[in-house]
């Protein structure tokens, strides 16, 4: 574990998987609500492949510093992601790869998009490109992040969704670095960020793989059918549809999990 200091102050945790004998590198971006320590076991297989990973608490996440679910500016977690990334980056023979998952994968995706970091590859699982919620639920969350932006509201996240593996349920329900809170500025940038990035998604210019849960009680994956459709003219997207599992694909039960990691092994083989 280690700390990485923002431009306004706030401490973001870091925890790395360093590989003696790295052939490549990837950061992971995790959830709304969880942290990076529970990538433990995927940080594992990548590192058993000959990757270094690195993954850190987003600011109001985990061991991480600022108010549980909370933002201070709309751009706070794209401008994290940044220097998080450039930081690692520069410590590396190579750009490492990037993955997010969740509001990860639409932090990393939107990231990416905007250009404010070129990895030379991108991996989105089960991204939060588009919710459930009603559109009066969005636009009052529209209005709240104007005159009330840190009230804090249960983020109703259904973690009964979140893998067919019930341990992995149970773990995260008692998980103290695990939290419930999400504030009006956070849930109207997750909705805003989401909708741009299906707009933008023609943009999209290096390759990525797109890991999609079919019955995904937690977010809308019609969002990432739209963002497959319009960015695959592009050429630069595989996407892979997994229409039995759940939204933690790398924390399925077996054998949904070693498919899914079937899938993104043989896509990191193609990688040039």
């Amino acid at each position: 574990m280690s700390w990485i200091t923002m431009s306004d102050g706030c401490q973001l945790a870091v925890r790395d998987w360093p590989h003696a004998r790295m052939r490549s590198a990837v950061l992971i971006v995790h959830g709304l609500g969880e942290h990076s320590g529970r990538y433990q076991r995927l940080a594992q297989w990548f590192h058993t492949r000959g990757y270094a990973v690195r993954s850190y608490d987003q600011r109001g996440h985990g061991q991480s510093e600022g108010q549980r679910g909370a933002l201070d500016h709309p751009d706070d977690l794209l401008e994290d992601l940044a220097v998080v990334y450039n930081e690692y980056a520069m410590q590396l023979p190579q750009a490492p790869l990037l993955l997010g998952h969740s509001m990860g994968g639409l932090v990393a995706a939107r990231c990416v998009l905007d250009r404010r970091i070129t990895p030379p590859a991108l991996v989105l699982s089960s991204p939060a490109l588009r919710c459930h919620e009603p559109v009066w639920l969005q636009k009052l969350a529209s209005l709240l992040a104007k005159v009330a932006p840190r009230l804090p509201l249960n983020n109703g996240l259904k973690l009964d969704k979140l893998s067919h593996d019930a341990q992995v349920v149970a773990d995260y329900r008692i998980d103290p670095h695990c939290h419930r809170r999400i504030t009006p500025r956070m849930a109207d940038f997750i909705f805003r960020a989401g909708a741009s990035s299906i707009a933008d998604a023609s943009r999209l210019n290096l390759p990525t793989l797109l890991l999609v849960s079919g019955p995904d009680g937690l977010v809308d994956s019609s969002g990432s059918r739209d963002f497959a459709s319009a960015a695959w003219a592009g050429n630069h997207l595989t996407t892979r549809f997994f229409d039995t599992l759940y939204h933690e694909l790398f924390n399925e039960a077996e054998p949904g999990r070693s498919q899914v990691l079937k899938q993104l092994g043989d896509w990191l083989q193609k990688l040039p």
